[in-house]
């Protein structure tokens, strides 16, 4: 497990070296942020995998009803869903291989936390991954 000195280092790390995220509870529906913030990453350059069991494909990638679905590596797992939900959803990107779980501004789990710490799964919880992207890898002022 890495060593950072800092949560920006860490997140500038998986940043850098991360580039296939599956998003958890993406949202089909334009204006909505599971929808516009991967869309956004998708943009930067990242491949988005929407996990959505309600949606055939959004923004012209397939979506898969579950991690476990997915026929290939997923290195982030970027979490939209309640907070109650994510403990099981970090259980999941273990079992895939994931190296990273992130939760979205305003989702807060501390056994999700501490089950990825457990798991050596590199954890970033109430932050924004697109404002992460914008504030440390694109430095827009």
């Amino acid at each position: 497990m890495e060593n950072f000195k800092s949560d920006d280092e860490k997140e500038t790390f998986i940043l850098n070296n991360f580039k296939v995220i599956g998003v958890v509870g993406c949202s089909r529906v334009e204006g909505k942020p599971s929808h516009d913030i991967p869309k956004y990453m998708k943009d930067a350059g990242y491949k988005i995998i929407p996990i959505n069991p309600n949606a055939d494909t959004i923004f012209g990638e397939k979506s898969y009803p579950d991690l476990n679905s997915v026929p290939f590596k997923i290195d982030i797992v970027d979490v939209f869903r309640p907070a109650d939900e994510t403990l099981k959803i970090a259980e999941d990107a273990f079992k895939i291989g994931a190296k990273v779980v992130w939760l979205q501004e305003g989702i807060v789990n501390e056994d999700t936390e501490n089950y990825c710490q457990k798991h050596e799964l590199l954890f970033v919880m109430n932050r924004c991954i697109m404002k992460e992207y914008i504030r440390l890898i694109e430095k827009i002022t």
